[in-house]
C-alpha cells in the first residue's frame, strides 16, 4: 500500500451549532400547550389529499419513527395524534438571525451552514477565552435564557469533527473531540454517519468491506480514489481525521433558485407554462437583489407520484431578467417528454453559472 504525508492542521477551535429541532421548537416555544406533544412541519394530509412533505418534527414526534423528508401520509401513518403545523419560514428565518447575533459576541468568524447550523471558529474571540467548550456553553446559555431553545454543540479541531460532535448528543448535547482521540473516536464511527457519505454511498462502502472509519483508516487511498474519485481520497483523510476547510464567512453563492409546490396538480402545458412565468420573476427579483446573472438554467419538475425531472441548459447570454429565464425554462419544458397524465406537483428554475460571459449550447 502507497503512503502518502498526511498534513493535519490541529491548531484551530472550532464549533458546530446545531439547533434542536429548530422549526418544531420554535412552535412549541410560542404555543406552551404543544409542549410533550408530537409536533410535524407539514400540511397536514387530510387536508391536502395526503401530499406534502415534513421539514421537521419534534423529538416526541421522532420517537414514532417521523423524520424530515417523509412524506406527511407516512407519518400521519406512524403518528395518527400528531400535531402537524405548515410552518412559518418567515418567523424560523428571524429567529435564525438572533441566533447568529448571538454568535457574533464570541466570533465574527461564521459560516452559516443551513438555517439551523452554523460553525464558528473561535481560535481567536472576542472574549478571549482560551476554552472553545467555555464559548460553546456560553452560547448555548445565551440562546436558551434569550430565545427560549436549545442547540447541540460539537468542539473540535476542524469542520468535519465539530459537526460529527454535535450530532453525537442530541438533544442539547455538548461533545467535545482532541485531536489525540480523533482516530479512536473515528475507529468506531459507523461509516453512515460520516457528515457526506450519502445514503447511495453507504452500500458501496459496505460491498467493499468499509463499515468504520477504522476499516477507511487501514484502507489504500489510492484504491478509494480509484473507486470513488477525489471523494475516495476525501473520506480516506476524514477517516484519519483531517479536514484542513476553513470556515468562511462569506459562502460564494453558486446558484439561485426558487421553487413551488402545488396542492392542486398542473396538467395542462399551459397552467404549467404560466407557472414558470410567475416563478421566473421571483428568481430575477432574487438574481437582481445579488446583483448575479447566470448562463445555466435549471428547471425541475415533479410528478404527483414524485418522480423527478431535473433538465439544464447552458446559453450563450447570461440570464437576469423575468422574460429571458421564463422564455429558457419554458423551452427547456417543451423539450423533455412530459407525461401530462401524471400532474405535476412541484416546480422550479435555478439560476447558476455565474461570471460566465459566453458558453456553448449544452443539453443534458
Amino acid at each position: 500500500m502507497l503512503t502518502f504525508p498526511l498534513i493535519n492542521d490541529t491548531s484551530r477551535k472550532i464549533i458546530h451549532i446545531d439547533m434542536d429541532a429548530f422549526f418544531a421548537s420554535v412552535e412549541v416555544r410560542d404555543n406552551s400547550s404543544l409542549k410533550g406533544k408530537p409536533v410535524v412541519i407539514a400540511r397536514n394530509p387530510l387536508q391536502t389529499g395526503g401530499r406534502g412533505v415534513v421539514s421537521t418534527c419534534s423529538y416526541e414526534a421522532r420517537a414514532f419513527g417521523i423524520h424530515s423528508a417523509m412524506s406527511a401520509k407516512e407519518a400521519y401513518d406512524l403518528c395518527p395524534q400528531a400535531i402537524f403545523i405548515s410552518g412559518n419560514y418567515e418567523k424560523y428565518t428571524k429567529v435564525s438571525k438572533q441566533v447568529r447575533e448571538i454568535f457574533k459576541r464570541y466570533t465574527d468568524n461564521i459560516e452559516a451552514a443551513s438555517i439551523d447550523e452554523a460553525y464558528l471558529d473561535v481560535t481567536e474571540n472576542k472574549i478571549g477565552a482560551q476554552s472553545a467548550i467555555k464559548i460553546a456553553k456560553l452560547i448555548q446559555h445565551d440562546i436558551f435564557v434569550e430565545l427560549g431553545l436549545t442547540c447541540s454543540a460539537g468542539v473540535s479541531y476542524n469542520k468535519f469533527l465539530a459537526k460529527i460532535a454535535s450530532d453525537y448528543e442530541k438533544p442539547h448535547g455538548l461533545t467535545l473531540i482532541m485531536p489525540d482521540e480523533a482516530l479512536e473516536f473515528l475507529a468506531k464511527l459507523p461509516v453512515e454517519k460520516f457528515h457526506g457519505v450519502g445514503k447511495a454511498t453507504v452500500p458501496k462502502l459496505h460491498a467493499l468491506g468499509f463499515f468504520t472509519g477504522g476499516d477507511l483508516q487501514k484502507a489504500d487511498p489510492v484504491d478509494l480514489a480509484e473507486k470513488f474519485g477525489i471523494y475516495g481520497w476525501e473520506l480516506f483523510q476524514k477517516a484519519n481525521g483531517i479536514h484542513n476547510s476553513k470556515v468562511k464567512n462569506h459562502r460564494e453563492r453558486k446558484s439561485v433558485g426558487k421553487e413551488r409546490t402545488y396542492g392542486k396538480l398542473l396538467y395542462l402545458p399551459d397552467d404549467i407554462k404560466a407557472e414558470l412565468i410567475k416563478i421566473s420573476k421571483q428568481v430575477s427579483k432574487s438574481l437582481k437583489r445579488h446583483q448575479l446573472k447566470g448562463n445555466i438554467i435549471i428547471l425541475k419538475l415533479r410528478y404527483s407520484d414524485f418522480t423527478t425531472l431535473t433538465k439544464r441548459k447552458s446559453m450563450v447570454e447570461n440570464l437576469d431578467s423575468p422574460e429571458d429565464i421564463a422564455e429558457a425554462a419554458q423551452q427547456i419544458f417543451e423539450e423533455i417528454d412530459y407525461d401530462e397524465s401524471l400532474g405535476v406537483r412541484l416546480l422550479g428554475v435555478t439560476i447558476s453559472g455565474f461570471g460566465v460571459q459566453k458558453a456553448t449550447l449544452d443539453m443534458q
